[in-house]
């Protein structure tokens, strides 16, 4: 069964946002344990998130807010990690917002994987220009989800059956990436 692993923001996810919710009601879904939600570091959450794609290959990335632009840095700067597809609903912007700004540049590079970029027209973290500007350099399909404030509790967002929605969409366009060729193995296997 391919994992979900769900990325939560700055703050962390907590009960009734629609990440702890995902996490609670689909048993192939993990939230992923980021260090200090409020104070994050760049460099640590990338080798967590990147501890946990190695422990579950072909997952398909599921991030919120800073969680989404966690995972283009990491898809953009670790591209071997196996990753089957990624979800990015409502990223953060890193310019100019003080305590996230170590996070920026946003990669412009295009995904390797099947990506969905799920904005909102008025969310306060990121205009929806600057949303759908990323979608086509990341070669990502844009969700417009109209007037949905920045998709979480406080837009009113607690369960969000649609986002399981998209990432069964992705998951029926994507496949399991190919195991390189694992050399270590190869020497072992010829002794």
């Amino acid at each position: 069964m391919t994992k979900t692993l769900i990325v939560p923001g700055l703050d962390g996810s907590p009960a009734p946002h629609w990440q702890h919710w995902w996490a609670a009601t689909d048993p192939g879904a993990l939230m992923v344990d980021l260090s200090e939600p409020e104070r994050p570091d760049p460099a640590v959450w990338e080798a967590e998130l990147a501890g946990c794609i190695l422990r579950h290959p072909d997952a398909v990335l599921v991030g919120h807010s800073l969680g989404a632009v966690l995972i283009t840095r990491l898809l953009a700067s670790a591209r071997h990690l196996r990753v089957r597809a990624a979800l990015l609903v409502a990223p953060a912007e890193t310019e100019g917002a003080a305590r996230i700004a170590q996070f920026g540049p946003i990669p412009r590079r295009a995904m390797q994987v099947p990506t969905t970029l799920v904005a909102s027209r008025n969310d306060p973290w990121m205009t929806f220009t600057r949303a759908r500007e990323l979608a086509r350099d990341w070669g990502a399909d844009l969700v417009d989800l109209g007037f949905a404030g920045h998709v979480n509790v406080a837009s009113g967002f607690g369960p969000w059956a649609h986002g399981k929605e998209l990432r069964d969409d992705l998951l029926s366009r994507s496949a399991p990436r190919p195991q390189g060729r694992n050399l270590f193995t190869e020497q072992r296997m010829s002794r």
